[in-house]
């Protein structure tokens, strides 16, 4: 048997963003900040499989709006939006109730009781989303969170030739290419990422063949929040895998509450809260809850190990 890699002591809070640990959608800054109407791009967006699918073009339509944001941008619309904008115009976004000083209070819950503290028990906090990086590093959870898995964009493209020319510091520009992307399905990859510890071990494959033993973060060891429906394919690996699924909704300034509610009749999540995580509140209590649940789920498990383990004989 593989020897462990890791004490697999890790509970993993996954976050998606809009509507979850804010309000409304991440882009509204930028929108705000050029004068464009959000119900026109958007609107736009809906429509851009179809106008594509015309022309013979097959597009992803989860990430279509990025490339309709860069299209924004070529056209002067958005014309000097650069990463160094994007993050600055995160710091603009509101945080739902509760956050981010939820996310410290899991860490202190488990490090200030004792049972879970003696084995060494920790809580480690993610966001995946389809939004854009550079806006959620500029918010107030950037700085308070353990890994980021989102749409990123680059100013400074590698130009034919590029190898063979002396390295140039890129200089501040607009935004000109998609850099990394996420769609909805993509987004099970991150939970992989995650449950191997490619994020903390980057020499690791997400395709690399591993045991169960050998995993830093099991799939029962996680808790995935979000307001779907682009979290589904998250929410049946987990929900099939022993996790933990918590559907949010907001009221605020748009209402999906039908939307989360259609998740929970569909057998889609194991809970369903309104997206406030102030102490008392429902989400704030069936994620304590849980967490609760899986620390001593871990607890019990490792006292089992250790009592499997049979001493030598003793003197006679």
């Amino acid at each position: 048997m593989p020897a462990p890699l890791h004490t697999q002591t890790v509970i993993a809070f996954i976050w998606d963003f809009d509507k979850t640990l804010i309000p409304s959608n991440m882009q509204d800054p930028i929108f705000a900040e050029y004068g464009v109407d959000p119900a026109e791009f958007w609107s736009e967006v809906d429509g851009l499989v179809d106008y594509y699918e015309r022309n013979g073009v097959i597009v992803q339509k989860d990430t279509v709006y990025l490339g309709h944001l860069l299209t924004y941008v070529r056209e002067g619309v958005f014309g000097d939006l650069s990463n160094a904008k994007l993050k600055k115009l995160g710091a603009e976004l509101e945080p739902v109730p509760g956050m981010p000083e939820f996310m410290a209070s899991v860490r202190s819950h488990m490090e200030e009781t004792p049972d879970f503290a003696s084995e060494g028990i920790t809580v480690e906090n993610y966001i995946v989303s389809t939004g854009l990086r550079p806006m959620i590093e500029g918010s107030v959870f950037g700085d308070v969170i353990d890994g980021i898995w989102a749409n990123t964009f680059i100013e400074d493209v590698a130009e034919p030739g590029y190898l063979d020319r002396l390295p140039v510091p890129p200089g501040p520009g607009p935004i000109s290419q998609t850099g990394y992307t996420i769609d909805n399905t993509s987004k099970s990859r991150a939970i992989f990422e995650i449950n191997k510890g490619v994020n903390k071990n980057p020499g690791l494959d997400v395709n690399a063949r591993m045991s169960g033993d050998q995993r830093r973060v099991p799939l029962k060891n996680m808790i995935y929040i979000a307001d779907g429906p682009s979290d589904v394919p998250a929410f049946s690996i987990l929900n099939t895998a022993g996790g933990r699924t918590l559907g949010v909704y907001t009221l605020e300034p748009s209402n999906n509450h039908k939307n989360v509610k259609a998740l929970q009749e569909q057998g889609r999540i194991q809970g369903m809260a309104e997206a406030d995580f102030r102490p008392g509140k429902p989400a704030y209590l069936w994620l304590m809850d849980t967490l609760e649940q899986i620390g001593h789920e871990i607890v019990e498990t490792r006292r089992q190990a250790f009592s499997a383990i049979e001493n030598p004989p003793g003197h006679v």
